[in-house]
């Protein structure tokens, strides 16, 4: 089996987030699957690794927000929501970033972003190390018109590489 064809897959680039049940936190991670699934009404899914704390925090929440990442978003970006670790870095304080909190009180990124997707779960699903999360369109939104940056995109103009924990993780 040659595992590099799954490489030929498209994929966007996101910006997850959600908060606890509580409202006192808030977190964000990057991803890269993500996709809708029906038209009416509206479901989108993500996939989440199970260590991830934006996971945690959709688990107890029930909603989530995903930001359309755009080509203009350079590696300081991606890295600073890629490749920390919730549990030890506060990815919101202090704001390096523009945010809004939209409706289900996720964070909206609004840096580097051209649209936003606000989410209520009503599934879930265990996939092995990860939670796929289903849940119906509430809110949405463009934020500009720049282009939104794909995985090709990050991989072979930014150099980006996969992260273990990620759902393409070869």
């Amino acid at each position: 089996m040659n595992l590099q064809s799954l490489n030929k897959m498209n994929y966007g680039m996101y910006i997850i987030s959600s908060r606890n049940n509580d409202y006192s936190k808030i977190n964000a991670f990057l991803g890269n699957t993500c996709f809708q699934l029906t038209a009416s009404p509206i479901n989108i899914a993500v996939s989440i690794n199970k260590e991830n704390l934006t996971g945690d925090f959709i688990e107890k929440s029930n909603v989530f927000t995903i930001s359309i990442i755009t080509e203009s978003a350079d590696m300081k970006f991606i890295g600073h929501f890629g490749f920390r670790n919730g549990r030890d870095f506060d990815k919101f304080s202090p704001e390096i970033y523009k945010y809004k909190l939209g409706d289900n009180g996720s964070p909206i990124i609004l840096d580097n972003t051209n649209a936003y997707i606000e989410v209520n779960v009503k599934n879930k699903i265990d996939v092995g190390t990860h939670q796929l999360f289903i849940g119906e369109v509430s809110e949405s939104d463009i934020l500009n018109d720049e282009i939104s940056m794909t995985y090709k995109f990050y991989h072979e103009v930014l150099k980006g590489k996969t992260p273990k924990k990620a759902a393409t993780y070869i």
